[in-house]
């Protein structure tokens, strides 16, 4: 599954005259993309502009609108490839999963690996998900709308009730919210693996009650360490 851009620093690279071959387009265009992957984990759309991108990525101004016309096409890039990665992991995620509570884990567990390529970034996507003068708002209810509609279309390939909107809103949001804190709280938004894995748990329990039967809940209490720590 292809990965959301990292935000790590980049390497400024020489200036000079634009590529000539689709290989090396196709690799400043990359560049581009990194970087305001990069200016955005930092500033927020609002903080976007050409000159940042062009001073991360270390390309002139005219070679950058060779491939943009402003700041704003670049990032709907950006949001692309994380709506992308973010609805095919969970849509391959379900697609492994015959049983209902192991369907459950397994799109959490395709969640946090989402996130867990996206670093700082997640900051601001979570920050701009409800303000909507924000592209990322629209791209990210794009992709919420999209797990939804998984989420529905295999309730039924199980022969299920399809969830209440609002069970299956609080589910989505509950993933939300909880990445998004342990994000918010992390150094770097680095969490570590004890915080992950108390994050997953919680997730794993929400979603149980929003959208398991009570043979489902009934299933996860005899999961070691789901409810209640393992003895020890």
């Amino acid at each position: 599954m292809t990965q959301a851009p990292a935000t790590g620093t980049s390497a400024p690279g020489r200036r000079g005259r634009p590529p000539q071959t689709e290989k090396q387009a196709d690799q400043v265009r990359a560049r581009i993309i990194l970087a305001t992957a990069e200016v955005f984990a930092e500033q927020g759309s609002r903080g976007l502009n050409v000159a940042r991108i062009i001073d991360k990525a270390g390309l002139a101004r005219p070679t950058f609108y060779r491939y943009f016309a402003n700041a704003t096409e670049p990032l709907h890039a950006v949001l692309t490839i994380s709506n992308d990665d973010l609805v095919g992991g969970i849509a391959a995620a379900m697609k492994r999963s015959v049983e209902p509570v192991q369907l459950g884990i397994n799109m959490i567990e395709a969640y946090l690996y989402w996130a867990s390529g996206h670093g700082p970034m997640l900051a601001p996507l979570f920050a701009e998900l409800h303000d909507p003068t924000s592209p990322v708002s629209t791209y990210r209810e794009q992709a919420l709308e999209d797990i939804r509609a998984l989420v529905r279309s295999k309730f039924a390939d199980l022969g299920r009730p399809t969830p209440v909107d609002l069970d299956l809103e609080t589910a989505i949001q509950i993933c939300e919210f909880v990445v998004y804190r342990i994000s918010a709280a992390a150094p770097h938004a680095e969490p570590d693996a004890e915080t992950i894995a108390a994050a997953r748990l919680t997730m794993i329990r929400g979603v149980l009650a929003m959208l398991g039967h009570r043979g489902d809940v009934e299933q996860a209490l005899a999961i070691p360490g789901l409810f209640t720590p393992p003895s020890s």
